[in-house]
């Protein structure tokens, strides 16, 4: 049984190399290019040297393991061909030898089939692709209106705010955005506050609202059309500014935290109906002009998502919309929260003005409440605030207007802006709804302690970076001192 490999012998070839006879014994294992290797190395040239055999015939001997071996007294000569390169017939030998070892049919099979793979998903992706180049399109629109800013005479954003009606109408026809088949885990998340707000492209979160209003029922309620729900979504959308923080996004977070508190069980004793007080005033210029953008919206018939509903409970629903929209002006916190806690001893949700005022608050919540949500999503959140901030500041300080100083890029830092916004509007607000609802305690108020313990941490530190700099300059003026003390000595 062993016979074979027992009276195997490697092979010797002879080769006569300048006169001088030179031995060389390989193994039948060897391939072509190491036997090239070996004839090159016992020769003196160059490993990557094209050589040819010839007999003492001048026969060519092809160089491979089944080359008939020689004597001493018959050797091979040795001839260079080339170096650097492949010669035509070792680049043919090459091609049909490489084959064998690599299974290339089956690698071009292998390879047909991921690039198959590539060009469905791309075709499934074609879509998103489109966005990505409307949002760039949109940044570069941004990046232009911030370059027109420094050359404005007056505030674009204030009371000028119906100056671009042919926004009114949808851009584009519906449907031109596709309706994302929203995982179940997604559907999950979404229902959560620490849902990630950051990872959704503008049509996925417009699909993510229509699954909110369908799922909700405010689709079978208000017998909406789906269609015209889609445009009454791309209209909203269409109408947002491009603003680093009251944007699109944004308005998203809290339509999102809203369904989270819902699907927390918190509003399911809301009484959806009730007939609200409208309060329109001079000191909420921006929320008005949000309810008159909305309803212009909606008097479009294709846009008109309350068209289904009788004269009556649209006066209600307007009525409903109205207030809550002017809930949020900041100018009114104290006075909304106040009159909550007046009435929390003796919460009753059949009392109208009750159960208006919890609306108001509840909103309220969800408009501010990107600290609830995990710190990865909620920091982000706080910069583009703040560039917000600072950009109008800044405006009103070329203008010669007076600027608030939560809103002065010299004196505001992260930190000591968050602090004081959790401490003293965040947390008391969470905590007079948990006295409500308990549920809110782990799920919302939580995270806000957590979040302010960070930001005092930070404070600190960044105190004690500036006093370690102040320490650090009064070293330097002693030891500059020192020098010249030393100097004048010396002298």
């Amino acid at each position: 049984m062993g016979s074979g490999s027992s009276t195997y012998r490697p092979k010797c070839i002879y080769l006569d190399i300048d006169g001088r006879i030179q031995k060389v014994i390989f193994s039948k294992y060897c391939n072509s290019r190491d036997i090239v290797d070996l004839f090159c190395i016992a020769t003196g040239l160059p490993r990557n040297t094209t050589i040819s055999l010839l007999t003492v015939d001048n026969c060519m001997v092809s160089i491979d393991p089944t080359m008939p071996a020689n004597s001493e007294s018959t050797p091979y000569k040795v001839r260079p061909v080339a170096t650097g390169q492949l010669s035509d017939t070792k680049y043919i030998s090459y091609l049909t030898f490489f084959p064998r070892v690599f299974n290339i049919n089956e690698l071009k099979t292998e390879v047909a089939n991921h690039l198959a793979m590539l060009e469905k998903k791309v075709e499934l992706e074609g879509l998103k692709v489109v966005e990505i180049e409307k949002c760039k399109s949109d940044i570069k629109k941004m990046r232009e209106e911030m370059a027109a800013r420094s050359t404005r005479t007056s505030c674009p954003c204030k009371y000028s705010f119906l100056d671009e009606n042919k926004k009114l109408t949808p851009r584009r026809d519906v449907p031109s955005y596709p309706k994302y088949m929203l995982s179940q885990e997604t559907i999950e998340a979404l229902r959560k506050p620490t849902f990630d707000v950051w990872l959704w492209e503008p049509n996925e979160m417009l699909s993510c609202l229509e699954h909110m209003y369908h799922d909700l029922g405010l689709v079978k309620d208000f017998n909406i059309n789906p269609i015209t729900l889609k445009r009454w979504l791309l209209c909203i959308h269409d109408n947002y500014r491009n603003n680093p923080f009251h944007n699109f996004r944004h308005c998203f977070c809290v339509t999102q935290m809203m369904y989270s508190m819902i699907s927390l069980s918190i509003c399911i004793s809301i009484n959806a109906r009730t007939e609200l007080a409208v309060r329109y005033n001079d000191i909420s210029p921006l929320e008005n002009h949000h309810c008159a953008v909305a309803f212009q919206i909606i008097t479009q018939p294709e846009c008109n998502i309350f068209s289904n509903v009788t004269q009556e409970q649209f006066k209600r629903i307007r009525q409903g919309i109205i207030t809550l929209i002017l809930a949020t002006d900041m100018a009114r916190h104290a006075e909304i929260l106040d009159s909550f806690k007046e009435k929390m001893d003796n919460f009753d949700y059949s009392n109208e003005e009750h159960v208006t005022c919890l609306k108001m608050v509840l909103i309220k919540c969800c408009d501010t409440s990107n600290e609830v949500r995990p710190m990865e999503v909620a920091e982000p959140w706080v910069d583009c605030l703040l560039e917000e901030y600072f950009m109008q500041s800044d405006r009103e300080k070329s203008e010669g207007l007076p600027v608030a100083p939560f809103m002065d890029r010299d004196k505001v830092t992260k930190p000591t802006a968050q602090i004081g916004f959790l401490k003293f509007v965040l947390i008391p607000m969470f905590e007079t709804v948990t006295k409500l609802f308990p549920e809110v305690d782990e799920v919302m108020l939580q995270p806000l302690w957590e979040s302010r313990d960070r930001y005092e941490e930070l404070k600190q530190l960044d105190d004690a970076m500036k006093e370690a700099s102040y320490t650090y300059a009064e070293l330097g003026d002693i030891f500059q001192s020192n020098i010249k003390f030393a100097q004048k000595f010396s002298e």
